[in-house]
C-alpha cells in the first residue's frame, strides 16, 4: 500500500505541476500580450494626435501667411518661425517613423504609411519652401504673393493626404486590436485544452489507482481501515480542489466580463473625447476662418463691379460662404451639442427633435416628464447618443411618418422611449442575415451603451406596426 500511495502521489504531483505551469504560462502570456497591445494603442493615439495636429498647423501657417502679406493686425501669440519649425520637425519624425513624445520615442513600421508619406513629401516640401520664402523679410512682396498662391493651391492636396494618413494610422491600430482578440481566443482555447488534459491525466489516474488500491485493501481489515481513512481524506481534498477550480473559473469569467466592459467604456469615452475635440476644432478653427472670410467678402460689397454678372457671382460667393459656415456649425453640433453640457439632457433632446423635424419634414414629438432626477454627464451623453441613433434609424430605415420621444422618471430610474409608426421588423431577425443591416445601423451600439450605464434596452417591433425602443437607467 505504501508503494502504491507513493507511486500515485508522485505521478499526480508531476502531472499537476506541469498542468499548473502551462495554465500559469498561458495566463501570464495573455496578460503580457494585453498590456503590450494597450501600450501600443496608447502610442497609436499619440501618433494620430500628432498627425492630426499637422493639418491644424498647416491651416494656421496659411492664415499667418495671409495676414503677413495683407498686413492685417492679428493677436496670434505663436511666432511664424516656431510654428514652421514644429510643422517641419513633426513631419520629419512621422516620415522617419521615430516620433518623440516627451522622454519616449515611438517607433512603428508600415509599408502603406511609407508609400503615403512618399507621395506627401513633394507636396510638403513645396508648401514648406513657400512658407519659408513668405517668412523671409528679404523676399519682395510680389514673390511672396506668388508663394501664397502656391500654398493655397497645394493646401487642399496636403490636407487630403494627411486625412488618408490619419485614417491609415487608425486602421492599423484597429487591426492590432483585432489581432489581440484572436490571440486571446487562442489562449482561451489552449487553457481549456489544458484543463481537459488535467481531467484525463490526473483525475482519471486517480480513479484507476483507487480501484487497484481497493482490491488490495480487502486482504486485511487493518489495511482496509487505513485505506478508508486515506480515501476519505483524498475525497475531501478532491472536493476542495473541485470547489477551488470552480471558484477560479467563476472569478476568471467575471474578471473577463469586467475587462470587456472597461475596454468598451474606454473606447466609447475615447470616441466621445475625439468628437468633442473635433467639434471644438471645427468651431474654433475652420468656423472662425470662414467667418473671417465672410467679413472680408462683405467688405468687398463696397467695390464697384464692372457689370451685373460680377455682382451676381459675388452674391453667390457670399451665399456659399454662409452655407459653408452653417454646415460647419451643424457638423460641430452633431459631433458634440453644446446645449447638452450647458442645459442638460432635456433641452438637448428637445432641440434634437426640432432640428430633425425641420430637416426631414416628419412629425417628431418630444415629451418630458422628468422633474428633478439628477444625472451625471456620462449617462446624459449615453442617453442622448441612443436617442440620436434611434432617431436616425427611424428616419433612414423605418419609413415612418410620426416619431415620438418620451423622457420620464419612475422612482429613482429614468426611462427613455422612442416610438415610430414605420414598417417595423421581426425581433428574431436581429441576429440573422436579414437583420444584419439593423445591427449595422446601431442596435448593437445602443445595447453596449445601455450596458455601460448599467441599464436595460428593450425593443418591441412587428412588421407594419412600427418599433418601440425603451431604455431604463437607474443611477446609483
Amino acid at each position: 500500500m505504501e508503494k502504491v500511495d507513493k507511486r500515485v502521489a508522485g505521478s499526480l504531483t508531476r502531472f499537476y505541476v506541469v498542468a499548473l505551469f502551462v495554465v500559469a504560462f498561458l495566463t501570464l502570456g495573455g496578460l503580457f500580450l494585453i498590456r503590450k497591445t494597450i501600450s501600443s494603442l496608447n502610442y497609436d493615439g499619440r501618433v494620430v494626435n500628432v498627425a492630426g495636429r499637422q493639418r491644424m498647423i498647416s491651416q494656421r501657417l496659411t492664415k499667418l501667411s495671409l495676414v503677413k502679406i495683407q498686413d492685417i493686425p492679428y493677436s496670434d501669440s505663436v511666432s511664424f518661425d516656431s510654428l514652421l519649425h514644429v510643422w517641419k520637425k513633426s513631419h520629419v519624425q512621422l516620415a522617419e517613423k521615430r516620433l518623440e513624445v516627451g522622454e519616449e520615442t515611438v517607433v512603428w513600421k508600415s509599408v502603406a504609411l511609407d508609400a503615403m508619406f512618399a507621395k506627401l513629401d513633394p507636396v510638403f516640401e513645396t508648401m514648406y519652401q513657400a512658407f519659408d520664402k513668405i517668412n523671409n523679410p528679404q523676399v519682395v512682396i510680389e514673390e511672396k504673393k506668388e508663394q501664397l498662391a502656391t500654398v493655397l493651391k497645394m493646401e487642399p492636396l496636403f490636407l487630403s493626404k494627411m486625412n488618408e494618413i490619419v485614417f491609415q494610422y487608425d486602421k492599423e491600430s484597429f487591426e492590432r486590436l483585432k489581432n489581440l482578440e484572436r490571440i486571446e481566443w487562442i489562449m482561451d482555447i489552449m487553457t481549456i485544452l489544458v484543463l481537459l488534459a488535467e481531467g484525463l491525466l490526473i483525475f482519471r489516474p486517480v480513479v484507476n489507482e483507487t480501484r487497484r488500491a481497493v482490491r488490495k485493501m480487502y486482504e486485511s481489515q487493518e489495511a482496509l481501515m487505513r485505506a478508508n481513512d486515506s480515501l476519505e481524506e483524498k475525497n475531501v481534498q478532491l472536493v476542495e480542489a473541485q470547489e477551488a477550480i470552480l471558484k477560479i473559473k467563476e472569478e476568471k469569467y467575471h474578471l473577463r466580463l469586467q475587462e470587456d466592459r472597461i475596454r468598451t467604456a474606454a473606447i466609447i469615452e475615447g470616441q466621445e473625447e475625439e468628437r468633442k475635440r473635433f467639434a471644438r476644432e471645427l468651431h474654433d478653427g475652420i468656423g472662425q476662418m470662414l467667418t473671417g472670410l465672410k467679413l472680408h467678402a462683405e467688405k468687398l460689397r463696397q467695390v464697384q463691379f464692372q457689370d451685373e454678372k460680377q455682382r451676381k457671382r459675388f452674391d453667390q460667393l457670399v451665399s456659399l460662404i454662409q452655407d459653408t459656415i452653417q454646415t460647419t456649425r451643424q457638423i460641430s453640433y452633431n459631433l458634440m451639442p453644446s446645449v447638452l453640457a450647458d442645459f442638460g439632457l432635456n433641452s438637448a433632446l428637445k432641440l434634437l427633435c426640432e432640428q430633425t423635424a425641420e430637416s426631414t419634414g416628419l412629425q417628431i414629438r418630444y415629451q418630458s416628464k422628468v422633474s428633478s432626477l439628477p444625472l451625471n454627464s456620462q449617462i446624459e451623453i449615453g442617453l442622448y447618443r441612443i436617442a440620436q441613433e434611434a432617431l436616425n434609424n427611424a428616419v433612414k430605415h423605418a419609413a415612418a411618418d410620426n416619431i415620438t420621444i418620451i423622457l420620464e422618471e419612475n422612482l429613482n430610474c429614468v426611462i427613455l422611449q422612442i416610438q415610430d409608426d414605420g414598417k417595423g421588423f421581426l425581433i428574431c431577425n436581429l441576429k440573422s442575415k436579414q437583420g444584419s443591416a439593423l445591427s449595422q445601423n446601431g442596435i448593437e451600439n445602443m445595447r453596449t451603451r445601455a450596458k455601460l450605464m448599467s441599464g436595460d434596452l428593450e425593443i418591441t417591433s412587428d412588421p407594419l406596426k412600427g418599433t418601440l425602443l425603451k431604455i431604463s437607467v437607474c443611477p446609483e
